[in-house]
């Protein structure tokens, strides 16, 4: 076996990495260390598939129970079977972080697959996976843009700790975990972040960030050192060669109907002929069906003279709707539902919908609406907890259901997917500082949020609306809170405008989505994705 060690100190403790050969047939493999937590994490990449026109990347962390000593699972198979919550949640932290660092053309087929192998019950796998997923990247022949460092900070009653222990964290009223990039001028640029905390002022993340800087950038370095030795020479991607006469026969034929399609009156003569008066909805719904009419023809009519180019079409109209959204909002903050760019769209709700329940409300914020149910249990009620990381029970729920009518879409109904494990989970965290403790409430709580209709950030949507379903029942909620999410337009000279309350094509075509929740006093939770680079800390 051929073996390279590497050793760096992060937060006091030893960051250790492993180069060799045992996952010889992936594309790129190594291992990390931090105290005795050691995670594997290799990325392989699948033969192209002719004519595919999107890029599928899977990201899976894999918890093992005998990572912690454990035997797990049903008295009749004691194996794993479908990954925790916990673990969904890491594979969507590690993937949130390095899917914007792929080559815009790339469409080879990627899995990056991150197993836990040792776990020190202080030590948390997700960064440290984070790293090695990065790492394993780097390492191998599939055209990615890093590296990517990652810490998690905490804060106990005086400092800022970086990478805390479970213990730690307990004791902590802020949890931060943030991944960086460093940019051609040498600056950090945040690709990711994940946070909650427990009403805290908005000084105390951008204080956190600060003591996140420095190990950030030695992380960086620190694996661009392993990768210029270790590294294997990139594979190149071959460049699509632009049919000069079709681009120009698309944008004759577009002229100026895209933008008068993105940009329907606020009340046009279609919605003004519905027999229902007129409301933002309609505008909203005319403004798509536009848009997909005019993709329709566009295909129609430049198929007549270059049959086989239909994704030429779509990709080109995709460009110039992204075109447009940035031109307009950059320039004369023209958005295309009408609103100024701090504008909120109109808010609607309503408590004690449902007679048989302990507490419903909903909450609607444009086209957005979210139906929140809470039921309320006896102790004995609470959820049993047992994973590799986790184990004992848990009094207050928060799940979230995104059903294929709430998009206008048809498609099977099955389980919870990563993404409602994701956003149920980012609401129950904004949520469950306002909750009353067991001694003054002795009830279990489960609330579900069904998306009734969806057009830009039904996670936060369901933070408001479970509110109001907590104080319709009569829990003693500390305060209310709220949530929203924000939007970036960043222009290729480096100007950009914040969007407040994004949907459609800013959601669609915007460069990054900044979900906070939080009361009148504070910050109970923050996640932020980004399709660019990554944002400045100006900007953050």
């Amino acid at each position: 076996m051929v073996k390279q060690d590497f050793k760096l100190e992060i937060g006091g403790k030893e960051l250790k990495v492993e180069i060799n050969n045992l996952a010889e047939q992936a594309s790129g493999s190594v291992f990390v260390q931090y105290g005795e937590t050691l995670v594997l994490a290799t990325a392989t990449m699948a033969q192209e598939i002719e004519g595919r026109d999107f890029f599928p990347l899977t990201v899976e962390y894999e918890e093992r129970f005998y990572a912690a000593g454990k035997i797990l699972g049903s008295r009749f198979v004691r194996r794993e079977n479908k990954p925790t919550d916990e673990a969904i949640l890491t594979s969507r932290l590690i993937d949130r972080a390095i899917r914007p660092r792929f080559p815009k053309n790339f469409k080879k087929e990627i899995q990056v697959v991150i197993t836990c192998l040792s776990w020190d019950t202080e030590n948390d796998p997700d960064v440290v996976g984070l790293i090695a997923a990065s790492l394993a990247l780097g390492l191998s022949d599939i055209p990615w843009l890093g590296p990517i460092a990652a810490v998690r900070i905490g804060r106990d009653e005086q400092n800022f700790v970086v990478n805390p222990t479970y213990s730690q964290r307990e004791k902590t009223d802020l949890d931060f975990t943030v991944s960086a990039l460093l940019s051609e001028k040498g600056g950090l640029l945040l690709n990711m972040i994940e946070a909650d905390g427990n009403e805290k002022e908005e000084n105390s993340f951008t204080e956190a960030f600060k003591v996140a800087e420095p190990e950030l950038i030695k992380l960086i370095d620190f694996q661009k050192e392993i990768i210029k030795k270790f590294g294997r020479e990139k594979i190149k991607i071959e460049e699509n060669k632009s049919d000069l006469a079709l681009i120009k026969e698309i944008k004759d034929f577009l002229g100026d109907k895209l933008a008068t399609a993105l940009y329907q009156p606020a009340k046009s003569e279609k919605v003004k002929e519905d027999k229902s008066s007129f409301s933002p909805f309609a505008a909203a719904r005319v403004r798509e069906e536009a848009i997909n009419d005019l993709k329709i023809a566009a295909i129609q009519s430049i198929e007549e003279k270059y049959p086989g180019q239909k994704n030429v079409v779509i990709e080109f109209i995709e460009d110039e709707i992204n075109r447009l959204v940035h031109e307009n909002i950059l320039k004369t903050e023209k958005r295309p539902d009408g609103r100024k760019i701090d504008e909120l769209r109109e808010l609607d709700m309503e408590a004690g919908l449902l007679p048989r329940t302990h507490g419903s409300a909903i909450f609607c914020r444009g086209q957005t609406k979210a139906l929140s149910i809470l039921t309320l249990g006896s102790p004995e009620d609470v959820r049993l907890l047992e994973g590799m990381e986790t184990r004992g029970k848990k009094r207050f729920m928060h799940h979230y259901n995104f059903p294929p009518y709430c998009s206008g879409e048809v498609k099977p109904m099955r389980g919870p997917g990563r993404r409602e494990i994701g956003h149920g989970m980012l609401a129950e965290k904004a949520l469950l500082p306002l909750v009353p403790s067991f001694e003054d409430f002795p009830y279990t709580m489960r609330i579900v949020t069904e998306i009734l209709s969806s057009n830009g950030s039904t996670s936060m949507a369901s933070v408001s609306s479970s509110c109001l379903a907590l104080m319709d029942a009569g829990v003693p909620i500390k305060s209310a809170v709220a949530g929203i999410s924000i939007g970036l337009m960043l222009g290729q000279n480096g100007d950009y405008k914040i969007l407040t309350d994004i949907q459609g094509p800013e959601d669609h075509y915007g460069d990054m989505d900044f979900k906070v929740a939080g009361t009148k006093k504070g910050i109970t939770a923050i996640q932020m994705d980004v399709k660019i680079d990554g944002i400045t800390t100006e900007i953050f």
